[in-house]
């Protein structure tokens, strides 16, 4: 049973993926279709055609490995200085120039004489960012969408006004590591010399409604020595303990909990329970994945390099670094197999890694250089730049940016994408990271 329900997790993961992906190229392929762009080709995966349908001018199918997919919009690279829609570009010397002159070919090779209007570099620049960034757009909203089931559907675990832990001394301590008995010497907290106990809800302090637990933990913080009075509902009953004087003591800071501070202490720790949050909730949480995914981004080379690291035994392999695909569908197989936790708290799990990996193949297709699709976006701006710079000073339409003379920029950028997938799988395969 554990192993069926880890390769459950397993499968589920893939074809969430496969699904955002599907949906990324989903994002070009509409836009491009109501363009009237010519688009040959709509597959998701990459190596051999396991699947392909013809429907009117585009095949669409499924390839072998879902590791991407891909669009094929006709004329994304214009033709020659020399060339004519149509026709198949001059072949010149050299290497550079043999290699954009053989993608021009290979891309012409799909253009009649009909197809004049049709094909992309022909668009006006809005509407060629609209086409590459629809699919930028779509997985965020995706992640958008699948952190609001997560959130404001199923809930998180959140601190209530419930007490769950009523720490019997005056000690800078976690709920965990709450101590029964006090210490010599240790004073009684104020919570133990009031009388609160495990289970009882608070309603108020000092004559103020509490609404949560954190407007609670601040008043009590913002207190300092000065005296409370709690109301609480015991066994169903309603009361009041105090008044009490609270006591200055080392807590945790707010903005990092690895630091203490200096503040009112009262004595208790909160019971969890899951609640539905609100939307801002759900933009709290992507701005800070956001964060997240732009330091990793920009620390990127040092990251894979520690990665590499791991994989030949040379240090710990970091659970808060990069994955590859495979090191994640192996946690999503772990999420799901652990049956000490609830099946839907399993499954939302699982939703919340789909939509981190949303955001990030979102965020990462928007670095403004080929292969990914913030280059093209960032070219089309380019030349749309130019172009109305010319219009300006009255000067003659300087024509099309030729976006072919970036190929050797593109094939760079995949071969370091190929170089770091490669040293992740191989990572997650040897030292992969692990929930327990």
């Amino acid at each position: 049973m554990s192993t069926l329900l880890y390769l459950g997790g397993v499968i589920l993961f893939i074809l969430g993926v496969a699904a955002s992906i599907g949906l990324h190229e989903m994002g070009h392929l509409i836009p491009g279709k109501l363009y009237n762009v010519k688009i040959t080709q709509y597959f998701i995966g990459f190596g051999r055609t396991i699947w392909s349908r013809q429907r009117g001018e585009t095949e669409y199918g499924l390839k072998a490995v879902p590791l991407g997919g891909y669009v094929k919009l006709v004329g994304m690279l214009p033709p020659g200085p020399e060339a004519a829609p149509g026709t198949v570009p001059s072949r010149p010397t050299g290497m550079f120039s043999q290699l954009i002159s053989d993608a021009r070919a290979a891309e012409y090779e799909h253009v009649g004489p009909h197809d004049h209007g049709r094909l992309f570099y022909q668009l006006p620049w809005w509407k060629k960012v609209v086409i590459m960034g629809s699919g930028v757009a779509t997985n965020i909203v995706l992640a958008l969408a699948l952190y609001s089931v997560v959130f404001m559907g199923y809930g998180v675990q959140s601190p209530t006004l419930t007490i769950g832990v009523v720490n019997k001394c005056v000690l800078a301590v976690r709920a965990a590591e709450a101590p029964t008995e006090c210490p010599k010497g240790a004073p009684a907290s104020p919570a133990a010399k009031a009388g609160l106990e495990v289970g009882d809800t608070v309603t108020t302090l000092n004559g103020v409604r509490m609404e949560n637990y954190d407007q609670f933990r601040e008043a009590i913080r913002a207190n300092g020595t000065g005296p409370v009075t709690i109301g609480i509902v015991r066994g169903g009953r309603p009361m009041v303990v105090g008044p009490i004087s609270t006591v200055v003591n080392n807590v945790p800071s707010d903005s990092d909990p690895t630091q203490t501070v200096r503040a009112g202490f009262l004595g208790v720790e909160p019971d969890t329970a899951r609640q539905q949050q609100g939307f801002g909730f759900v933009l709290s949480t992507m701005k800070d994945s956001t964060r997240h995914v732009l330091s990793t981004l920009g620390h990127m080379p040092q990251r894979v390099y520690h990665v590499a690291r791991a994989a030949l035994g040379l240090e710990t392999r970091d659970p808060n670094g990069p994955m590859s695909i495979v090191g994640a569908g192996r946690i999503s197989g772990e999420v799901v197999q652990n049956q000490a936790v609830p099946l839907g708290a399993r499954l939302m799990s699982l939703v919340l890694l789909l939509a981190g990996l949303n955001l990030f193949l979102g965020l990462v297709n928007l670095v403004p250089l080929p292969p990914f699709d913030g280059g093209g976006i960032a070219t089309t701006l380019v030349d749309a730049i130019r172009r109305g710079w010319a219009r300006v000073r009255r000067r003659p339409d300087p024509g099309a940016l030729d976006s072919a003379k970036l190929l050797p920029v593109t094939y760079v950028g995949a071969a370091l994408i190929l170089v770091i997938s490669v040293v992740l799988i191989y990572a997650d395969i040897v030292a992969p990271v692990k929930l327990s």
